[in-house]
């Protein structure tokens, strides 16, 4: 699954949580500059992931006359340029390698910047990141649910891509990340 732009808040606050938690890490500044840290790498990443889209639909619509003349499907074909293009824009396509370039970026950062001290192996550091990363990701849809039935319960019906819908969610799903110890 991908990670959105909306989420990174929370998997970088998982991180540096779950990080202080393992009892082999210590934080040097707080649990804030680890977070921080986790965020800027993870931004970076997905907006690589969005650019290469970018590119990738830039291409299709190009040629959209072709496409449709060859009764290609437009599906397979973005994902064909999309996985030509990925190399070129820094982006691992297979999630679990992904993921895993993620954790080790953030290791090697939260080192470089002093914001962490283990006795352990570095391979059991990146394995709480990656770990972090990748339970967040499973439970978020089971936490998008919970908000979701919790907001069909109100008397007033909120429509989704409001203002005001936003800000229940995101009130919400925090609620339901501290209620689960993820944030």
């Amino acid at each position: 699954m991908k990670i959105s732009l909306k989420s990174i808040p929370h998997i970088a606050s998982k991180i540096s949580i779950d990080l202080n938690k393992s009892g082999v890490a210590t934080m040097t500044r707080g649990l804030e500059p680890v977070a921080q840290e986790a965020e800027k790498i993870l931004i970076h990443n997905v907006r690589q992931e969005m650019a290469l889209e970018d590119k990738a639909a830039e291409i299709c619509d190009d040629n959209e006359e072709e496409i449709e003349f060859m009764l290609a499907d437009e599906r397979q074909l973005f994902f064909m340029i999309k996985k030509k293009l990925a190399p070129e824009f820094g982006v691992i396509l297979n999630y679990e390698e992904r993921y895993s370039d993620i954790a080790h970026k953030i290791l090697d950062e939260l080192y470089e910047e002093d914001l962490i001290h283990f006795d352990v192996t570095e391979n059991r550091i990146k394995n709480i990141i990656y770990n972090s990363i990748t339970s967040f990701i499973a439970e978020a849809s089971e936490i998008d649910d919970a908000v979701m039935d919790k907001i069909r319960t109100y008397k007033k019906k909120y429509i989704p891509g409001t203002d005001e819908f936003d800000i229940l969610h995101e009130k919400l799903y925090r609620e339901e990340l501290l209620k689960r110890g993820m944030e």
